[in-house]
Formats: C-alpha cells, structure tokens, sequence
C-alpha cells in the first residue's frame, strides 16, 4: 500500500536527499529520476518527476499537480522509498 498522505516535512527530507546525494546539473539536481531545484532565496522548492511537480511554499504549504495518474501512483512509491532510505 502506497502512504498517499506524504506531509511537507517529508517533501522536505525527499528535497533534502535529492540536494545531497543527487547528480547536479545547472541549478537542478536529481536522483532515482526525481528533479529537485529552488528558487533563488530558497522559500520556493519544487520537485518533479515526469508530468508531476510538487511545488514547496513557504510556511509549510504545498502543492501537486500532474497530468497522469500512473505518474502520480509512480512519484509516490519512488518518494515512500526515499523515505525508507532515510
């Protein structure tokens, strides 16, 4: 079963992995096919993968958006990984 209910602190670990053990290119870093990169201050973060982007807001708000839901049952199973990493 997939924890379909990933809170903006675990973004944050995911985020945070990516950054430091992901391969950097330009301003963007990936791992295991996730993409993580931020905005010049660092109050906006987004994560992606495929048609999917999670975008990190400021005071602990997020948001989802993609276009297929194969991705998103996908993105969820490669993010509930990490987190077992960790």
């Amino acid at each position: 079963m997939i924890n379909k209910t990933l809170k903006y602190r675990e973004f944050l670990r995911i985020f945070d992995l990516i950054s430091t053990q992901g391969t950097k290119s330009g301003s963007v870093y990936e791992f295991v096919g996730i993409t993580a990169q931020h905005d010049f201050d660092g109050y906006t973060c987004w994560l992606s993968y495929k048609d999917l982007t999670v975008t990190l807001l400021f005071h602990g708000k997020f948001e989802v958006e993609f276009d297929k839901k194969d991705t998103f049952e996908e993105f969820y199973k490669k993010a509930n990984s990490l987190i077992a990493l960790n």
